[in-house]
């Protein structure tokens, strides 16, 4: 299981709101580990295609962990 101040770190600075495929983009970018990036990849997409805050990928990542 990724913590959320894990993924934080990998996040920080990316301007929301963004789709999933820009989280995980910015996160690969910022130099992320295969389990971060694992976990963003299995988090379901948001219903309207954009998460609006990092609290919302944090709450997406717990239903998946």
């Amino acid at each position: 299981m990724v913590s959320a101040a894990v993924v934080s770190q990998y996040l920080e600075g990316l301007d929301f709101p963004a789709t999933k495929r820009e989280v995980i983009e910015y996160a690969e970018d910022r130099g992320a580990p295969p389990d971060v990036l694992d976990a963003l990849e299995r988090v379901p997409e948001p219903a309207d295609g954009r998460y609006y805050s990092m609290a919302a990928v944090w709450d997406v990542m717990a239903e998946v962990e």
